[in-house]
């Protein structure tokens, strides 16, 4: 069996004559379909945009957008208590930021942001 990409990026396994038979490939997350996005609801998100006087058009991608930060901002701040938790404290504090950034992969993209 060998690993091969479908068409909407996923992973599927096919048979194949290379001998050894293949370790079986990680396969890209899905969203299960009614799953949210965010918690959330993107009309609560464009109204709230609406609202702001400043803002005379918003995009449906950019509701989505800010919608989906929602979800980033809750993860890297849960990760960085964590990081306080270990340092037996419950207030955060900016090292705490730095660590959770260093320590989790999907965060690497933010290492030297707060400096």
């Amino acid at each position: 069996m060998a690993a091969v990409a479908a068409g909407n990026g996923a992973f599927r396994e096919e048979e194949g004559t290379g001998g050894d038979a293949a370790a079986p490939q990680p396969h890209a997350p899905t969203i299960a379909p009614g799953a949210r996005l965010s918690r959330l609801p993107l009309a609560r998100v464009k109204a709230l945009v609406k609202a702001d006087p400043d803002v005379t058009l918003a995009g449906q991608e950019a509701i989505f957008i800010l919608a989906r930060a929602e979800l980033f901002v809750e993860t890297i701040a849960k990760d960085a208590y964590c990081c306080a938790q270990q340092g037996k404290r419950k207030t955060l504090q900016r090292r705490d930021l730095d660590n959770a950034i260093e320590a989790v992969d999907e965060f690497a993209f933010l290492e030297g942001t707060l400096d």
